[in-house]
């Protein structure tokens, strides 16, 4: 093995060969068979004596199809797929893939986005765009509506998990091989396309990743005949820690299988020039029970491979965004590493959708607390470690619907829906943290989502006008017109709570000043008040900005005429607040 292949795993190109290696301690054989004009070309790999067998073929090539043959420990062989393998040729059964390593790039930069400037969009590239309704959508098909994402204002998409699926079209979250991407979303290539597509309109792109377990029908089980307690063998956990609700854990604890997964880490932010990771149910990674587990179910060797995970990506590059999802709350993951934290940006905030849920009287009783609670909450007293969302594909599933589909059931297209969509949203934007959108939601998709059901691209046009206030609204978010700069602040101050009235204002700021503090004021209640009175922290001329009841958003819209407001010598303004009502205010000019 020359010098440049020595520890690689997979298949790999050199010169006009092939070289292949793979990690089966417990093998007693390895044999390579390569397709060639329907037969198996076999070549045999030499054991490296450390569990891992290696060779090359003068006759492979690229776009053959390869497997393994394992002769196990008791003589008997099993035929495996390449766990490092780029592409399959069919997602389920079918064989490795010898792939070209080399793509152009035309030289198109990775987008360097500041935390506080991003507006995230998570896209389900199955449903996202799907010219027809009997095919799934394909990384090309999303390429066409990357110019609409980009005119709404946002600049990240979160991908939902496209490896390789043990069907051809799910979620994405029951990995079955962790290096190959889709075949019915267009395959590795495509997802290359797909990130240069988007980086040539300035839009990073952040994939969702699993490695808390992997399906049931994954081939890495017993991959090389061997299992202890007939478990899952060397790529798992052979005791209770390798049990999850949805398919085995793997072993962080072994090195090889740590490699596993910090390689593939490496993969998608080098080979694909992908921007960020979000790294789906951690606490299922570090707690072999999730979050109904305590100190004894912990699982020490998965913290160590999360905080791996993170060093790693950011010596690749500091601005690659590491997001974990772990429905703990736990401030230690995105505490830094040298404080015994994790290491990772921003963590997702799973208590705002059920906050606004509860605020705007859907599913329970109306809440004021834990909506003010969830705008104040922060990790680490950072505003922008948290990633916040009315919806997120677990809100809108799992027997859940959309919001606006929850707001007038059966009829979510609705004036009730608008405005309780518009406001969700609009409190969202408006709040410390980095917005999220799901899919669909600022054209009033429908229904809940699920892997079959395509978006209403049709919507667009007809709820243009709440198109337009997500437009305005990321606008502000994000300070293009100049005089909201408080939005890109972590700084929030709840000043006026009426429980009574379910009418919330808080103030937000990056240093202060004109054209820097924002007043946000929002009425969760089906009554309009022609005069309402609170105290502004701020004296001074103020500006409305942004009005959700304006009719240029929906013809039907109760709208509260309210352009400027001013406050008397007590700080004191009365103003008129429509029915699920959100206005934004900035100072017309400095009060000095």
């Amino acid at each position: 093995m020359g010098h440049q292949t020595a520890h690689f795993l997979g298949s790999r190109l050199v010169g006009n060969d092939v070289a292949f290696r793979v990690w089966a301690p417990f093998a007693t054989a390895v044999t390579v068979l390569v397709s060639q004009d329907f037969n198996w070309k076999k070549t045999l790999l030499a054991s490296e004596g450390t569990g891992y067998w290696s060779g090359i073929s003068q006759e492979a090539n690229p776009g053959q199809s390869y497997k393994y043959r394992i002769t196990t420990a008791d003589g008997s062989t099993v035929e495996r797929n390449d766990p490092y393998a780029r592409q399959l040729t069919v997602s389920d059964n079918g064989s490795s893939v010898i792939v070209d390593p080399a793509y152009d790039w035309e030289d198109t930069p990775q987008p360097i986005i500041p935390k506080e400037k991003q507006i995230i969009y998570e896209l389900h590239v199955g449903t996202f765009n799907r010219p027809d309704a009997a095919t799934p959508g394909t990384f090309y098909t999303a390429i066409e509506k990357l110019g609409y994402l980009q005119s709404l204002g946002v600049n990240m998409i979160e991908l939902m998990p496209v490896t390789s699926m043990a069907s051809s079209n799910g979620w994405g979250y029951a990995p079955n091989y962790l290096y190959s991407v889709e075949n019915s979303y267009g395959g590795r290539h495509g997802l290359l396309d797909f990130v240069k597509a988007c980086h040539k309109l300035g839009i990073g792109v952040i994939l969702d990743v699993v490695y808390n377990h992997f399906s049931s029908q994954t081939e890495l089980w017993q991959f090389d005949g061997w299992s202890e307690n007939g478990r899952g063998g060397i790529y798992f956990y052979n005791d209770e820690r390798g049990d999850t609700p949805w398919g085995g854990r793997p072993d962080y604890g072994r090195p090889e299988v740590r490699q596993f997964i910090l390689d593939n880490v490496t993969m998608w932010l080098t080979e694909y020039h992908i921007d960020g990771l979000r790294i789906d149910s951690t606490i299922y990674m570090r707690n072999s029970k999730g979050s109904d587990g305590g100190k004894e179910t912990e699982i020490p060797d998965a913290w160590s491979l999360l905080q791996d995970m993170a060093k790693l990506a950011h010596k690749i590059s500091p601005h690659i965004m590491m997001i974990a999802e772990d429905n703990s709350g736990n401030e230690y993951i995105t505490k830094p590493i040298n404080e015994g934290g994790a290491g990772y940006d921003a963590q997702w905030g799973l208590g705002f959708p059920y906050a606004v849920r509860a605020m705007l009287n859907i599913g329970g009783q109306q809440s004021n607390d834990s909506l003010a609670k969830e705008l104040q909450h922060s990790f680490n007293g950072q505003g922008f470690q948290k990633v916040i969302f009315s919806d997120s594909h677990d809100t809108a599933a799992n027997g859940s619907v959309r919001l606006n589909e929850a707001a007038t059931p059966g009829n979510a297209g609705s004036v009730f829906a608008r405005q309780f969509g518009l406001l969700a949203n609009a409190v969202m934007l408006t709040a410390p943290g980095i917005p999220m959108l799901l899919q669909g939601e600022e054209f009033m998709q429908d229904g809940n989502f699920n892997d079959w059901q395509m978006l209403d691209w049709d919507k667009t046009e007809q709820f243009a006008g709440i198109v337009l206030a997500h437009q305005h609204l990321i606008g502000l978010r994000l300070d293009v017109y100049g005089n909201t700069t408080g939005l890109t602040g972590a700084n929030i101050n709840i000043f006026h709570q009426d429980n009574e009235n379910h009418v919330i204002a808080y103030h937000r700021w990056l240093n202060g000043g004109a054209y820097d503090d924002v007043i946000v004021i929002a009425n969760f209640n089906d009554q309009r008040f022609k005069k309402y009175e609170l105290i502004l922290p701020i004296a001074g001329k103020w500006q409305v900005r942004f009005n959700s009841s304006w009719k240029g958003y929906s013809p039907d819209f109760n709208e509260s005429k309210v352009t400027t407001v001013t406050t008397d010598e007590s700080n004191r303004i009365s103003l008129e607040l429509a029915d699920y009502n959100l206005l934004i205010l900035s100072q017309e000019k400095d009060v000095n």
